[in-house]
This record gives C-alpha cells, sequence and structure tokens, in this order.
C-alpha cells in the first residue's frame, strides 16, 4: 500500500511519524492531511530516507534543489559535489534533471548518496534515449515512455515530474493564440512536439491509468507538471496555462481515487500582482493539492540574478498557500549551475520559504527571528551567528570584518545605536 492508502486507514507510517515529529504535529493530524490529499510525503518503497519531508498544508513551506548533468557538462561525479552543496545548505529534497553522460549511473549514486527524497523527470531520459536509437526525441513510442517511467520508479525515485496536462486540444488552441515565448517547459514541448509527430493524444494523458498503476506500485509520488507554465510576464495566466491546470485538476482527483499521492507544479514567470491569484486558482482548481512552484519569476530582465527574482515571487507564493518552493540559481537562462550557484539558490529559496512561514504562522519560524532580535539587542554574536540562515557566511563575514575585540560591528562603530541605549539608557527602546 502506499502512505496514502495506509493513512486512509488510520497507519501511522514510520515515515509519517518521522515527519510529525520534525514539524511538530500529531502523527494522527499529519496522517488525516496525508489521507485527504493535502500533504504528500514522497517515500519509494526501494528508497530509504533518513529525512522524508511531508509537502502542503499546515506544514513549513519546502525548497526543492534541481541538479543534473547536460550534453556540454556529462560528468555525474560533478552533480554528486552539488549534491552535498545542497545537503549542507538544508535543502529539503532534489531533482536530477540529467540529460547528458550516464543517466542510469547519475541517477543511482544520487539515490544512494541521498538522505531526502529525490525526483526526477523521466520523459528527459525518453527523449535522450528516443534521439539516440531513432535520431530524433518526437520518435519515441509510447512503450518507450513507459518503459523509462518504470525504469526510474524501480531505482527508488521518490517523485516524478509528468506533463500529462499538455493535451491535443490545448496544443492546437495555442498554436490559434500564440504567446511570445510558447512552451519553454522541455518535457512540456518535448510532448507537444510528439503530439504533432505522431498525430495522437498525449500518451501520459490517454493512459494515465497505467501511470497511476506504476506510481501505485512503488509509492512515486506524481509532480503533474506545468509543461505550460509562462516562460515571460506576457505570458502568465494566459488561456494556456489554466487550460491545463483545469485538466490537471481532474486528474489529481482520479490519482487519489487510485490511492496515488499527488501534488501540482506551477508558474514559472509571473508579475508579483498576479502570484496570490495564481495560488489560490490552483488550490481551487486541483483540490487543495500540494503547490509545487519554481520561483516564481517576478521579472524576465534578472539573468545572473534570477535567484534573487525567484526568492521574491517565491516568498509571496509562500504566504499565498503555495507549499514548495524549486529553486533558482544565478545560472537561470544562462547556463548549467556550478556547486557556488547551488549554494547561492537554495540559500536564497530558503529565505523566501522561511519568509512565506512568517506570515503563515508556522509553529517556530516567529520563534526563531524572535531569539534572532533578542540577541542583537544583547549583542550578543555568537548567537547571532548560531542562529543566521547561513551561519558559515555570517561567521566568515563578521570575521573578516571586525576586530576580534570590537563588541559592535565596524559599519556603526562606536555610533552603534543598540550600544548608545544601553551605555545611557539602561538598554532599553527599539533598533532603528
Amino acid at each position: 500500500m502506499t502512505q496514502l492508502e495506509k493513512a486512509r486507514k488510520g497507519e501511522i507510517t514510520p515515515e509519517i511519524q518521522q515527519v510529525a515529529d520534525a514539524e511538530g504535529l500529531s502523527s494522527e493530524k499529519l496522517a488525516e492531511l496525508v489521507a485527504r490529499g493535502f500533504v504528500v510525503v514522497p517515500s519509494n518503497k526501494r528508497h530509504q530516507l533518513q529525512r522524508p519531508c511531508g509537502i502542503g498544508k499546515t506544514l513549513r513551506t519546502k525548497v526543492n534543489t534541481n541538479i543534473g548533468t547536460s550534453p556540454d557538462f556529462p560528468d555525474w561525479k560533478r552533480e554528486l559535489e552539488k549534491l552535498e552543496v545542497a545537503l549542507t545548505c538544508g535543502t529539503d529534497t532534489v531533482m536530477d534533471l540529467s540529460t547528458g553522460g550516464d543517466l542510469k549511473t547519475c541517477r543511482r549514486e544520487i539515490l544512494k548518496r541521498s538522505p531526502v527524497p529525490v525526483g526526477s523527470v523521466p520523459i528527459y531520459e525518453a527523449a535522450v534515449r528516443a534521439r539516440e536509437r531513432h535520431g530524433a526525441v518526437v520518435k519515441m513510442s509510447t512503450e518507450e515512455i513507459f518503459q523509462v517511467i518504470a525504469d526510474h520508479a524501480a531505482d527508488g525515485i521518490d517523485f516524478i515530474t509528468i506533463h500529462c496536462g499538455v493535451t491535443r486540444q490545448i496544443v492546437e488552441r495555442l498554436k490559434e493564440q500564440p504567446r511570445v515565448m510558447g512552451i519553454v517547459s522541455r518535457g512540456g514541448a518535448i510532448m507537444a512536439g510528439w503530439m504533432i509527430y505522431h498525430d495522437q493524444e498525449n500518451p501520459l494523458y490517454a493512459q494515465f491509468d497505467r501511470l497511476l498503476e506504476i506510481a501505485r506500485d512503488y509509492d512515486v509520488t506524481l509532480s503533474l507538471g506545468d509543461g505550460l507554465r509562462p516562460g515571460c510576464l506576457a505570458d502568465a495566466t494566459d488561456h494556456a496555462q489554466i487550460s491545463e491546470l483545469m485538466v490537471i485538476g481532474e486528474l489529481v482527483v482520479r490519482a487519489r481515487e487510485a490511492g496515488v499521492q499527488v501534488m501540482v507544479e506551477g508558474p514559472g514567470h509571473v508579475p508579483l500582482d498576479q502570484i496570490e491569484a495564481n495560488v489560490k486558482l490552483q488550490k481551487r482548481l486541483c483540490q487543495e493539492a500540494p503547490f509545487y512552484v519554481l520561483g516564481p519569476l517576478v521579472t524576465d530582465i534578472a539573468p545572473g540574478y534570477d535567484h534573487i527574482a525567484g526568492a521574491i515571487g517565491g516568498a509571496l507564493a509562500g504566504a499565498a498557500g503555495a507549499d514548495f518552493l524549486c529553486y533558482l540559481t544565478p545560472a537561470e537562462h544562462l547556463g548549467l549551475p556550478t556547486p557556488e550557484d547551488v549554494r547561492r539558490g537554495v540559500m536564497a529559496t530558503r529565505l523566501a520559504a522561511h519568509v512565506a512561514d512568517l506570515v503563515k504562522g508556522i509553529p517556530g519560524a516567529w520563534e526563531w527571528d524572535l531569539e534572532m532580535a533578542k540577541a542583537r539587542q544583547n549583542l550578543d554574536w555568537e548567537k547571532q551567528l548560531e542562529l543566521a540562515l547561513d551561519p558559515q557566511l555570517a561567521r566568515q563575514m563578521r570575521g573578516e570584518r571586525n576586530p576580534a575585540s570590537r563588541e559592535t560591528c565596524s559599519m556603526c562603530g562606536d555610533y552603534c545605536a543598540i550600544d548608545i541605549l544601553k551605555k545611557y539608557l539602561g538598554g532599553s527602546g527599539c533598533e532603528s
């Protein structure tokens, strides 16, 4: 049985118990949320997780890190370095998006080393295999697509992105109502090209029950991919995006009925004033399924700083109810990220998630900030460094820019507002 099926029977699995303990919830309450589909606990039966996580309603906003090879950088060992960086920085999950080199070895080595849930996008490997065998990604057969999905599930992948909401009808409508940037999702573009080439419906939609069988056998959580997400602000919240979301909402119901855990992926490039509406619409159309957002990116002009643009959007999306933030790095739109790009991306996204948790009232979020405020008021530097989101960076900057004997910091020095208050007003007052 899957985590969902066991929760419906009132069974408290080890994964649910561990997540409940980490979140400060009762295991019974968490099992109820899983049973209703409001929370997923990705945990493939073949992947022994040390740090399972829950994603969804009432829980801490989670962060995902994408890693993986490309044709230009096929060395899978480099991706293991990125995995270690992501884990050290506190990511909740990782996804292997490899498209170059030895894909199977890369996936299996990541699974072997990851204590957190691992996701993948099987259609990428199916496309790589098709190009090698047939000379074009669109020439893959339906059987080849489902074989790759089964391979990923059998290897232990905990959640898979599946672009099953990109249907023939929506693609045809997209021709009539073109976008500035068309389809920017690799998986969405592959499936659209496949349908046009074969003159058939998307097999991931047409044979959704077959997909559910594989997912249920291994307890793989389905992440219903946003193959028609907007790739620029001008395309945000348009007909294609919302049409796909409506299809996905129907598939959420079918997945739950089959006992399969399911979450939904979202945009994409979205202007700030449309983010809240996007989140609420997804929650409405998809029956409160956990919402997994890429960013969202709030501007198109931030190459080199897209981790910041994504963190701004992620904070607002999380505050509005999004449950899972996919990180972006400074290299987004520019090239494959380095380990340092990964570090910066994870930390920026963790910051966004925490900002959202403050608004959501997640237990421990406000307390964390309050403890930092008290440490600052007391000029307790060691405590401040311990409480920092990135203690290593904070400690490094403090050490490099201040004499060891200085009680204040080199920004204000003898003019430190807190120090002045301590000396002349007995420490009362507020920081300005």
